[in-house]
């Protein structure tokens, strides 16, 4: 066998793969000889087959099937071997008239190859990267939703404003029948605050679903339909109220210190502010963290220049799908992924001469970090490390988890290694501006 390259240009190359007889007539020898010990052909007993005829009946595809494994095991060694860069796989040349009869063969398959280029993250531009600060009507927000998830309800006759209600918003032609409780500042406008204020148990109480609320998305808590269907949602409703009731605010002491973050965690009212304030840049991190690498992917496409073996992606895109697609329909294709393999591409390059692979080490590790995370939501602050070992190992045993885990440590790492090797500046914003001005 003997293999050779054709280099077309920097980016297209020609594999020719020639396969002579020796090197596969002793396999298709020994498989026949095996096939006619378990041959059933009617008239011959079994073993006792001509060799003629089961090389007749079998031979040609016992052949064919025999030189594509040779073919497939000596091309992907090749390419391993030489550490070929290919993108796509190789496509097989078509060849006029070719001969299974004869001894000899020779495929030839066309290679595109990935594009050599350079990585500089430190350019002409300053990416931003938004530190998301709480504002302070967001913690007086938070502070008051504390002290009224740890507070009480206290029947009374009759609404006045700040007041809950309880009761069952209706609509016939919607389906609508649903429990639910109204807290009166969540109404929007004095129209609708007006219809409730008054209100006893046993009223019922008729409101338009049009601007009902401040939040549109309490629609779809209070009304039990989808976020879709409150969208435009401008409807008649009744509400029957079964429960008035006046909220009584949780009082801010050490009591309620001790509940939220444990004996001694929090002293003080300022020292709570000070730990909503953190945990919301936290929760905003996310968000901040997600753009910069959106920032830094744009960043990286405008400035890395390279090209790409076109022609080559558009025939492999064309022929290697479920369906054959036709010369217009596989450009079209290539067009939408090109942007997405460009930075496949650069985001491989850093990975690759930075270091910044996934090991499985890091990978269990992780797994473990996120489940610590999750557990403690649910009250199991210290887990043991065998039973986040034994959660660990059946997560990873399922490989869509694997590669989503994978994806997401491989991010962090990225996003480190942006951090700390791009023009970065940081800008602290609130989250109003942060929308404002990263998604305007």
């Amino acid at each position: 066998m003997n293999i050779s390259k054709e280099q077309i240009d920097e980016l297209n190359a020609v594999i020719t793969v020639d396969i002579a007889k020796e090197d596969y007539s002793t396999t298709v020898e020994d498989i026949l000889k095996d096939y006619r010990k378990k041959a059933n052909i009617p008239g011959f007993r079994k073993g006792h087959v001509p060799m003629g005829l089961v090389k007749k009946q079998y031979g040609k595809a016992v052949l064919v099937d025999e030189v594509n494994k040779l073919l497939q095991d000596s091309l992907n060694k090749y390419l391993t071997e030489e550490k070929l860069d290919v993108l796509g796989n190789p496509l097989p040349k078509e060849q006029e008239a070719f001969d299974w009869d004869a001894e000899n063969y020779s495929f030839q398959f066309e290679l595109g190859l990935a594009p050599k280029f350079e990585v500089e993250l430190k350019g002409d531009k300053d990416i931003i990267n938004y530190k998301i600060v709480p504002s302070q009507e967001m913690i007086e927000d938070q502070l008051k939703n504390i002290q009224k998830q740890y507070g009480k309800l206290i029947p009374k006759e009759v609404a006045e404003s700040g007041d809950v209600l309880r009761g069952t918003f209706t609509n016939t032609e919607k389906e609508i029948n649903k429990e639910a409780t109204v807290e009166l500042d969540s109404l929007k406008g004095e129209g609708n605050q007006k219809l409730f204020i008054g209100a006893k148990v046993g009223d019922t109480i008729t409101v338009s679903t049009k601007d009902l609320f401040e939040n549109d998305n309490l629609l779809v808590s209070t009304l039990g339909v989808t976020a879709e269907e409150s969208k435009d949602l401008d409807i008649e409703v009744t509400f029957e109220v079964t429960e008035v009731n006046q909220q009584e605010l949780a009082v801010l002491d050490q009591e309620l210190f001790d509940k939220l973050y444990g004996e001694g965690g929090i002293k003080s009212e300022e020292e709570l502010k000070d730990k909503l304030k953190e945990e919301g840049e936290n929760q905003f991190k996310q968000h901040s963290d997600q753009k910069l690498l959106n920032e830094v992917t744009e960043f990286l496409l405008e400035t890395t220049e390279f090209e790409l073996p076109a022609a080559f992606l558009q025939k492999w895109i064309q022929t290697t799908g479920e369906n054959t697609l036709t010369e217009d329909e596989a450009k079209e294709e290539y067009e939408k992924s090109e942007k997405g393999l460009r930075f496949q591409l650069i985001e491989g390059k850093i990975v690759n001469d930075n270091n910044l692979q996934v090991t499985f080490d890091e990978l269990k590790d992780y797994a473990k970090e996120l489940i610590k995370q999750q557990m403690a939501q649910f009250g199991q602050s210290d887990p043991e490390d065998k039973e986040l070992e034994d959660i660990a190992a059946r997560i990873l045993s399922n490989q869509d988890e694997v590669k989503r885990i994978s994806e997401q440590l491989l991010s962090q790492k990225l996003l480190g290694f942006y951090k700390e090797n791009a023009r970065i500046i940081e800008k602290e914003v609130s989250f109003e501006d942060f929308v404002k001005e990263a998604y305007k």
